[in-house]
């Protein structure tokens, strides 16, 4: 038995990848055996359905202090991340996409010479450049120098994308290694497109058979979905979004015909995936790209950039398409070859069982198997020095 002590940066009730890889972990952990505990931001407002839970799959979660920055929950440091180390006195410490809370758990973990596995996540210096207006370049400079500090904290970093791992590389992060993401195959399945609740969505989605064009995730300016525009008049399609965000308006504008689902999960959340006849992915900065995988579960072809996370897992011509996101057109162009020809639709499916066999044995058991080989590695390292108390 392992005692993983995770700390991260988000957590429910916020969804992304980071909440979702910590949550998957956990109830792998769960069922082979091992113990966790949890430290992650406190919710910043009094809202019930705002509430961390105290919980989760079997596992105590500490929040933090925690303070709103652009809609998210920034964990603050303090004593309660020793706290909670020493009386659960964990044999290895998880640090989830580390920024800020996951930094004051590498310093606790080395004074108390506790083995870290960081994870790589988030490409925060992209997303400090493309906010950061005429600065962009210097900040994002900045934030390197900062995550190499961080990272340089920990035994070993895991990144999820071969992209991923050569830009830390690049950036002379040490000790670092390839850690994917899973996938629950059973929740996001072709099955579904056969069901009474998908069938109805998809009479009310696509009254006069048009082709869906899905997106799903975060509606923010840094998810680029401005590249959709290139879409709004293809004949014959309807955009559908599933998410929530400061865009949401803006794209409400952009996309008069568009369909808003709205923030979804669970059984809903697949159910959208199989309305969808092709799923689309328009941001340049994702480590990995969790939604391709998920879509590709679901048996939907997937285009998306040729750049970062979505290299590894779109096989350009036989799961969908990569498109170059420097020149304008080349999105619409990879659309269009599985809009517009008569045998559109047969490639559409042809796509679809490639890509479902593709994600298949990339289950978040396969995946947790193979972090925990990662921690084994790293335990030994202060095997001799331990001084937890």
């Amino acid at each position: 038995m392992v005692r993983v002590a995770i700390v991260t940066e988000s957590f429910l009730p916020a969804l992304n990848g980071v909440t979702t890889s910590v949550c998957k972990v956990l109830e792998c952990l769960a069922d082979k055996g091992h113990e966790a505990a949890v430290v992650c931001p406190r919710s910043s407002t009094l809202s019930p359905e705002d509430q961390v839970p105290t919980t989760y799959a079997g596992f105590p979660v500490h929040p933090v202090a925690s303070v709103p920055v652009r809609g998210h929950r920034v964990g603050m440091p303090g004593y309660d991340t020793e706290a909670v180390f020493r009386g659960f006195k964990p044999d290895v410490a998880h640090i989830a996409s580390p920024f800020v809370l996951g930094v004051r758990g590498l310093s606790v973990a080395r004074q108390l010479r506790i083995p870290t596995v960081a994870i790589y996540q988030t490409d925060m210096p992209s997303y400090i450049r493309q906010h950061a207006g005429p600065a962009g370049y210097i900040a994002a400079n900045a934030a390197w120098r900062w995550i190499r500090r961080i990272h340089a904290q920990a035994d070993l970093t895991l990144a999820p994308s071969q992209s991923a791992l050569d830009e830390l590389r690049e950036h002379d992060i040490p000790r670092t290694d390839l850690w994917g993401r899973g996938v629950d195959a059973k929740l996001f399945h072709p099955d579904r497109k056969a069901t009474d609740a998908v069938r109805r969505m998809r009479s009310e989605l696509a009254p006069n058979g048009e082709v869906l064009l899905g997106y799903v995730g975060r509606l923010a300016p840094e998810k680029e979905l401005h590249r959709f525009l290139e879409l709004a008049d293809l004949p014959g399609t309807r955009m559908v979004f599933v998410g929530d965000g400061p865009s949401r308006e803006l794209l409400a504008h952009q996309f008069p015909d568009g369909v808003f689902l709205g923030r979804r999960e669970g059984d809903e959340l697949a159910d959208a995936y199989a309305a969808f006849d092709l799923f689309l992915h328009a941001g340049t900065r994702e480590t990995f790209g969790q939604t391709l995988q998920e879509a590709a579960a679901s048996g939907l072809p997937v285009i998306a950039p040729r750049r970062g996370g979505p290299i590894d897992l779109v096989d350009h011509g036989g799961t969908g398409y990569l498109f170059d996101p420097d020149r304008p057109g080349s999105l619409r162009e990879e659309v269009e070859k599985l809009v517009l020809p008569p045998d559109a639709a047969d490639e559409r499916e042809r796509m679809a069982v490639a890509g479902r066999a593709k994600v298949e044995g990339r289950s978040w058991s396969a995946m947790v198997d193979r972090l925990l080989e990662y921690y084994e590695q790293v335990v030994p390292l202060h095997r001799d020095s331990r001084r937890v108390v």
